[in-house]
């Protein structure tokens, strides 16, 4: 596939910086095809994609099924910015240029002419107004509410220019723009109730593909839009989509998708286990990318007065191994973490230097020194308190298990108890939202450092209670903060803070894996590691 390129200069009162390069991992990188080929893309066809979960909704904004919602949603809209995965920078979409004030709280964007809805309606400032304006008015009901705290609104300068205002700092802003949940829609979806929108018979976007038809816990289909003509530029392949059809087949159970497409069946499944890796990787030409934002381990509720003590987060780091859990449950696929960010992430720093390492001898003789003695049953206890910790987690990947039971033993070699409670996402968030939990297993994809913030930060939306005014002070930096080189430097320090306070336990990264029939080519991942729009996909001639 060939790239083109067109000059994007973002235009900021303080000078603009690149952002810090992103390490790719696996077999194929989210701007490869899915396989080679010397053959020109061939027009025309229909693709069958498997995913694991219904979308529940197809409202872009909507709080859906994660991946499997986004795969596609993502063929629906399109987005202000587009992010490059190759290096984190934004890029020119829907909009041709944009421009943030000194302490970033205003951002101007230009937009593109002669762009349509797929109702035929113009793409103009008022659109992207009214966009916004619906996310903002949505709150919790949309999952894009925390990129617009703060938010004063969307002014119309002209048909062609908008300028969004917040009332604090909030630099991560441009970045959130190229996502799917910030997609920009026709009025005539904005002006259907936002509960009404989950069935995509009201969601009209500028996107490549529509939607023909959507059966709950079945299939949702799409057909292609020829007149699209406004992809990025610098993804390459900026028109129409070569298929003229594409079904996103619900298949829940991971061996029923992967026989699916040994047999012909299927042309692409998505969300491969690491279990099937070796079996498909003989057959097929995988697509791989490390997922960006924070990496799966442990999360400490510093609310909770065991795990508040540094001591005790110091041995419980200590006392797992990272590459252990990876090589046990995983394969080489997943990095073992060296940071509680991806390395996909821009503005990932290594922190292992400064992270307590893997020494359980260490970690024993730091909670005698603390007063926690053994007990008969081999578990710790101090001053009639019991070391035993309720560890929270979620089922939808199936390594989890198999990674907790491994730290489990971990921990109760050096006398520290835990009892695992598992539960389904709504069960899970259920879990840490009655706050009786001492930690979490859970990881957050998002190709943004700022993902950092929800959690870490004392005002975070999801505090753990760190209460660490030295982090809130960065977190408050890097929000000020318009140049991507700022920002990254700033991404450091916290990670670096985070690492040395032990907030947080990094074990492994998450690679998303898609498998494509070996007649298929140019399916690749965005810089979220989320499939990105098919328009570059094509299927051999039969």
């Amino acid at each position: 596939m060939t790239t083109h390129r067109t000059p994007f200069r973002l235009v900021a009162a303080i000078a603009a910086g690149t952002a810090a390069a992103l390490v790719m991992a696996g077999c194929s990188s989210g701007g490869t095809a899915s396989t080679s080929s010397s053959s020109k893309p061939v027009d025309g066809g229909s693709l069958t994609y498997a995913i694991a979960n219904d979308p529940i909704t197809l409202n872009p904004t909507g709080t859906g099924a994660g991946n499997d919602t986004l795969a596609i949603t993502r063929q629906l809209v399109d987005s202000l910015l587009w992010q490059d995965p190759s290096d984190g920078s934004l890029k020119p979409w829907l909009a041709t240029k944009y421009s943030a004030n000194a302490d970033a709280t205003a951002f101007t964007f230009d937009l593109r002419s002669g762009v349509t809805f797929s109702d035929g309606t113009a793409f103009d400032a008022t659109a992207v107004k009214d966009t916004f304006d619906d996310i903002a008015s949505a709150g919790a009901s949309s999952t894009a509410a925390a990129y617009f705290s703060g938010y004063e609104g969307t002014k119309v300068v002209d048909d062609d220019t908008v300028e969004v205002d917040f009332g604090a700092p909030n630099a991560a802003f441009p970045n959130a723009t190229s996502s799917v949940a910030l997609g920009i829609v026709a009025p005539k979806t904005t002006e259907t109730p936002f509960e009404d929108r989950a069935d995509g018979k009201a969601v009209i976007g500028t996107g490549p593909f529509t939607l023909q038809s959507y059966t709950k816990n079945t299939s949702t289909i799409l057909t292609k839009r020829k007149d699209y003509d406004w992809g990025p530029a610098a993804r390459g392949g900026s028109g129409a989509a070569h298929l003229s059809k594409v079904t996103f087949q619900v298949v829940p159970e991971a061996s029923v998708r992967t026989g699916s497409l040994q047999s012909g069946q299927l042309d692409a499944i998505s969300s491969v286990q690491p279990s099937d890796v070796d079996t498909l990787q003989a057959q097929y030409d995988l697509v791989t990318r490390a997922n960006p934002g924070q990496v799966f381990g442990l999360t400490f509720n510093q609310k909770r007065p065991i795990v508040s003590d540094l001591a005790v987060r110091k041995a419980i780091a200590q006392a797992v191994d990272p590459k252990a859990v990876r090589d046990t449950s995983l394969n080489d696929l997943f990095k073992v973490a060296d940071s509680l960010l991806g390395s996909t992430t821009p503005g990932y720093a290594d922190t292992s230097s400064g992270s307590a390492a893997y020494d359980p001898a260490a970690a024993k003789k730091a909670l005698d020194a603390a007063g926690w003695e053994k007990g008969s049953d081999g578990i710790r206890s101090k001053d009639g308190t019991k070391l035993q910790l309720k560890l929270v987690w979620i089922t939808n990947f199936g390594p989890n298990q198999t990674s907790l039971e491994l730290i489990q033993q971990e921990l109760g070699k050096v006398g520290v108890g835990v009892t695992l409670e598992s539960g389904t996402v709504p069960q899970y968030l259920a879990n840490l939202t009655s706050g009786d939990w001492d930690l979490s297993w859970d990881n957050s994809s998002r190709a943004d450092g700022d993902v950092l913030r929800s959690k870490f930060s004392s005002s975070g939306a999801q505090s753990i209670g760190a209460s660490d005014k030295t982090l809130d002070a960065l977190f408050t930096k890097e929000l000020s903060q318009s140049s991507a080189s700022d920002r990254s430097a700033t991404f450091g320090e916290i990670q670096q803070r985070i690492a040395s306070q032990v907030d947080f336990v990094p074990v492994h990264e998450l690679t998303s894996i898609i498998a494509p029939a070996t007649d298929v080519h140019g399916i690749v991942f965005g810089a979220d590691t989320r499939l990105d729009q098919l328009t570059g996909a094509w299927k051999d001639a039969s």
